[in-house]
């Protein structure tokens, strides 16, 4: 179970790092799911900020962790945070990467994370690879749909196993997206998830932090 630390008698602060999952693609700011999970521990009674999210559509692991070193750079990260939050590994599958070169990147963006929690494990939680290949717009391209949930998968288990041996909390949420009828779930680009789908994720994510 992950845990949120404080900072003495101020909220925790709370970085998110991630891609257009993160950073919610096509819905408001309010409902990206980062944003919702803090506002869900808050009524919990967990004092939480407003997420620092880095991400972007469309990154992948390497992209991330370069965007990364240039907010460092411009002085824009304050660790230690209370929690850390990272999903990312999509564009890697979509371009076509292999799972060995997403595992080496990913690992160093998890060490990464627990150093901007203090270097406590506890702080940390990933969450897993959404399955794009449930969408219209997988059925569109004409790419095979359980091709990409056997790569997902695959991605997916190596990032759990990393979570795993450094004791950082594992949340999957993958299965809420291969459900019948997603288009519901969806926002327009037919893609990407819709604020309602990212409540789902917020609620899955949230379970997992104790109060």
């Amino acid at each position: 179970m992950a845990r949120v630390a404080a900072r003495g008698n101020a909220p925790a602060d709370y970085l998110a790092l991630g891609d257009s999952y993160t950073i919610g693609e096509g819905v408001e700011d309010d409902q990206r799911w980062p944003v919702q999970l803090a506002a869900a521990l808050r009524t919990r009674g967990l004092a939480i900020a407003h997420p620092h999210i880095i991400a972007r559509s469309g990154w992948t692991t390497d992209e991330l962790s370069a965007a990364i070193d240039e907010e460092q750079a411009q002085g824009q990260l304050q660790p230690p945070y209370g929690l850390v939050s990272l999903q990312i590994g999509v564009n890697d599958q979509y371009r076509g990467r292999s799972v060995d070169e997403f595992s080496g990147q990913f690992s160093r963006l998890l060490d990464r994370a627990i150093e901007f929690a203090g270097g406590e494990p506890a702080h940390v939680l990933v969450v897993s690879i959404p399955d794009w290949g449930t969408t219209p717009f997988a059925q569109a391209s004409g790419r095979d749909r359980t091709h990409i949930a056997r790569e997902i998968d695959q991605f997916n288990a190596a990032a759990e196993a990393f979570c795993h041996q450094r004791g950082v909390t594992w949340v999957d949420i993958t299965d809420l997206t291969r459900v019948p009828q997603l288009t519901h779930l969806l926002v327009a680009d037919s893609l990407h998830p819709s604020d309602e789908m990212y409540t789902l994720w917020a609620v899955r994510i949230q379970a997992a932090i104790p109060a």
